[in-house]
């Protein structure tokens, strides 16, 4: 997380900005597998009305469970591949601009995503071969929301930023 990062944290939390959060680390049980990834310091904002939840993929309608997704580069371009390898990509980027649109509409100038998912992984993500290695890159909304002006950290970075 770079220094403005971290400023623009502070701020939103000290001011009771909106922020908008991976849903899976709010405790809601939606990730590829039915789990949750819950953080309590982010519960708490959510608890006091701060945290906006957004999970990309069940914005798209996509199931829960669903079949592990991962991002791989097809002639150039970004695209979404299930480990059956069928072609996600419409679902993930539907689901990316539908998170645009809740920052757009609540106001949120900041996001609080999981880590390494196809859809909010900010810095990186895994590979493409389901093998569990990762690569430098973001998911596809948290791409889109980046290219929004929108500040994305993940769980880490947060936690970091409180100590």
């Amino acid at each position: 997380m770079n220094q403005k990062d971290f400023t623009c944290l502070k701020e939103a939390l000290e001011k009771k900005k909106k922020i908008l959060v991976s849903s899976c680390l709010l405790g809601m049980k939606i990730n590829y597998e039915g789990k949750a990834h819950p953080v309590d310091e982010l519960r708490q904002l959510f608890l006091q009305g701060q945290a906006i939840p957004i999970c990309p993929e069940v914005l798209a309608s996509m199931s829960i469970p669903r079949d592990p997704a991962e991002i791989v580069i097809v002639n150039g371009e970004r695209k979404v591949y299930n480990n059956k390898e069928v072609d996600v990509t419409e679902g993930f980027r539907l689901g990316a601009q539908r998170s645009l649109d809740t920052a757009r509409t609540s106001g949120a100038k900041i996001a609080i995503m999981k880590s390494r998912s196809p859809s909010c992984g900010c810095g990186e993500i895994y590979n493409g071969t389901f093998s569990g290695n990762l690569v430098a890159g973001d998911g596809i909304a948290v791409a889109l929301l980046k290219e929004n002006g929108i500040r994305v950290i993940t769980e880490d970075d947060f936690l970091e930023c409180l100590k």
